[in-house]
């Protein structure tokens, strides 16, 4: 379906959620989900909220890259106001969420890069960003902003083409855009309310870790590191195993896998 038939109602209708989804804001081209998200929980948003935009001008990638999001793909935010104990989760559930959404809607098979790629045969499909606000203790807000290649022909933008593909690329035909959605928001909020029943789902993502047991490179701000991927912490954190046996617990960083 084109990018023209989404709305909020087509969304929201009769979708299986508590919270998450219920109310949609929906741009049919906006600079930065992210952004509008952002001004909408400093105004309160009630929890569950989701921005999406048709096409994305200027969408906010890691380490402040830019996130290419035209028409055919996804880009949505989602408001949520968790504990602090569940931020770290975050990335995991948004991951776990968009592997079992491709596998249901698309019939493919994803795995997860550290810390938030989704790959599908070894190429980036999905990037995955968490923006939070925390004040001591307390969460004002935390905002899970997921893009997706969809319906995109890979060979348009060859800057992308070696690193990236499209759920169209690999399938050789387009998939609803309204199905993807909507199965990735009912995921999310299972997951989500998954961790607030008590539940992990910290097994299940390192399960899906493309990366573990691979030799990696790690950027991690002005710093590199070298060494085999050898787990990941419950907190989200990737062990680096070194050459002299050492091991370094690494917050947040960008991995290249080495052959």
């Amino acid at each position: 379906m084109g990018e023209n038939s989404l709305s909020p109602a087509s969304i929201t209708n009769d979708l299986e959620t508590r919270f998450i989804g219920q109310r949609v804001i929906y741009y049919p081209r906006l600079t930065s989900t992210m952004e509008a998200a952002r001004r909408e929980a400093r105004l309160g948003a009630v929890e569950g909220t989701v921005v999406i935009a048709g096409e994305q001008t200027a969408g906010k990638g890691r380490i402040r890259r830019v996130w290419l999001s035209p028409k055919g793909s996804i880009a949505l935010s989602i408001i949520l106001y968790p504990s602090l104990v569940y931020l770290p989760s975050l990335i995991m559930l948004a991951s776990l969420a968009v592997v079992h959404s491709i596998e249901a809607v698309a019939g493919l098979k994803s795995q997860v890069k550290w810390p938030n790629d989704v790959l599908v045969n070894g190429r980036k499909v999905c990037g995955i960003l968490i923006e939070s606000d925390v004040r001591g203790d307390i969460v004002a807000y935390a905002i899970i902003g997921i893009g997706v290649n969809v319906n995109l022909r890979i060979s348009d933008f060859p800057e992308i083409l070696s690193l990236a593909t499209s759920l169209s690329n690999e399938l050789g035909r387009d998939i609803s855009l309204l199905s993807l959605i909507r199965r990735l928001l009912v995921e999310i909020e299972r997951l989500y309310l998954t961790l607030l029943a008590g539940g992990s789902i910290y097994e299940e993502w390192r399960d899906n870790l493309v990366t573990l047991g691979k030799k990696v490179q790690v950027n991690s701000g002005k710093i590199r590191y070298e060494g085999l991927a050898e787990s990941v912490a419950r907190d989200g954190s990737l062990l680096l195993r070194h050459s002299d046996g050492s091991l370094t617990k690494i917050v947040a960083g960008d991995v290249t896998l080495r052959d």
